[in-house]
């Protein structure tokens, strides 16, 4: 039987480590919400200009996330070793991780700009594909130095500080929002850029990003500990292939899971410029409550490694039940304002009817399947807290490429169901990605009874 008073405890653990991440999300959401307001506005009556900004981000997003769910590697790491007051090691981790995430972030660079090629391969009208490449672009170049911030964010995720990621997150993403108002319409002398600004906004406040990190860790004296320790840590293999091992299986799933949002998007390109409008703008939205279960997935990772640092299994599963419980709440409230401002919210956006009408339709299937993302996401968080990574991106093979894609080709084009048809694949994947993982943390606590 359910007691509030059981869990009342993890549940203020998991949201006081949220709140920030929380907060950051808004603020990338925020970001992501105005570059749409801002560049539809732009176009006006136009579709143009938002389906541009939709396809390069949609592109350019699989090389970013991928680049992510590496460095995502490093915060369990960091948090058994923090538990285990281990401060040596974590120095060397972060040494690591600082030069291997520089060198993969120029590596991702040369391949996203050597991509080029293939946008015009992905049947997408000449024109979206014209517009969109400055921008793509722009985000190419940005990948670095998030790269290198995220040595610094989740390393300080680590060891439990979420807040000043949180202030420097807002502080570049304030200043996004302003550059993009400068850059996409020609403000304060700048010239008037359109798409391109959006992305020039972008790049230059995610440099800021790393110079602020390094800037706090030079400033702080409580992390001198770590810094002190860096110089004298040799470089070696058995650090890097760690780092490795445990992200490379996270960013594989997030590959795999955005790779079926992208092809998504691809196959809404099949059909024209209204749709491609249509699922940006429902896409943004849906991912605007899909950040606020990212930020609570990333603070039970925290948390259960923590617990698994000090081989704490009751309080390992009671956090993991807690999160499961806060991510359920959010997403059927969420759910709740998709389907009865279903309507109005479009409305924000763009004054093209056709983009309207869509758009109102795609918000109802993005609310069907909110339940189903916040317990496979939660899930993920839970199995990178116990550092059970390699099992992630085989469910989400199977649920995203084997299931996912095809379901939604099947009902968006073989069953003539339209650009709506294409969503209900995600419901698919969602679902069964949520149920395996439920499943596989079920089975690893129990072990872990036994083992510890």
């Amino acid at each position: 039987m359910y007691r509030f008073s059981k869990y009342r405890e993890h549940y203020s653990a998991i949201l006081k480590l949220a709140l920030p991440i929380v907060i950051s999300q808004l603020g990338h959401i925020f970001v992501q919400f105005a570059d749409n307001v801002m560049v539809g506005q732009y176009g006006g009556d136009d579709p143009l200009p938002l389906a541009a900004v939709s396809f390069g981000v949609s592109m350019s997003f699989l090389f970013f996330i991928t680049g992510q769910g590496i460095t995502l590697g490093l915060t369990p790491l960091i948090g058994e070793l923090f538990a285990q007051g281990d401060v040596r090691r974590s120095a060397s981790y972060l040494k690591h991780a600082i030069l291997l995430y520089s060198l993969l972030g120029i590596l991702f660079v040369i391949l996203q700009i050597g991509a080029e090629p293939l946008l015009y391969r992905m049947g997408q009208p000449v024109e979206v594909v014209d517009a969109a490449l400055p921008y793509y672009r722009m985000m190419a170049y940005s990948i670095l130095p998030v790269m290198l911030f995220s040595a610094f964010k989740n390393f300080l995720d680590g060891v439990g500080n979420t807040t000043v990621p949180m202030i420097i997150m807002m502080f570049c993403n304030l200043l996004n929002i302003v550059l993009n108002w400068v850059f996409i319409y020609g403000m304060l002398g700048a010239e008037e850029m359109g798409v391109e600004g959006a992305g020039l906004a972008t790049l230059l406040s995610r440099i800021l990003m790393p110079i602020l990190g390094i800037g706090y860790f030079a400033l702080r004296s409580r992390y001198r500990a770590y810094t002190s320790l860096i110089p004298s840590t040799s470089l070696g293999k058995s650090e890097v292939l760690s780092l490795l091992k445990m992200g490379t299986p996270i960013a594989a799933q997030m590959l795999l899971e955005s790779a079926a949002f992208v092809i998504t998007g691809v196959m809404m390109g099949w059909f024209d410029a209204i749709a491609i409008s249509a699922n940006q703008i429902a896409m943004t939205l849906g991912n605007a409550a899909f950040m606020i279960v990212v930020a609570v997935g990333t603070a039970v990772t925290i948390r259960v490694s923590h617990c698994y640092g000090a081989r704490d299994v009751d309080s390992m599963s009671l956090t993991a039940k807690a999160s499961l419980h806060l991510v359920l709440l959010w997403d059927s409230f969420a759910a709740l304002i998709f389907v009865i401002f279903n309507h109005q919210i479009p409305q924000l956006f763009t004054s093209n009817a056709e983009v309207i009408q869509l758009a109102s339709q795609m918000l109802i299937m993005v609310a069907l399947y909110q339940i189903f993302d916040a317990i496979q996401c939660a899930g993920i968080g839970i199995l990178r807290g116990i550092q059970d990574v390699k099992i992630i991106p085989w469910i989400s093979f199977l649920a995203y490429i084997v299931l996912n894609i095809p379901v939604g080709y099947l009902c968006g084009f073989t069953l003539g169901l339209g650009p709506c048809g294409l969503f209900l694949g995600y419901l698919f994947g969602l679902g069964t990605s949520a149920i395996l993982f439920l499943f596989r943390i079920r089975r690893k606590i129990h072990g872990f009874r036994v083992s510890f």
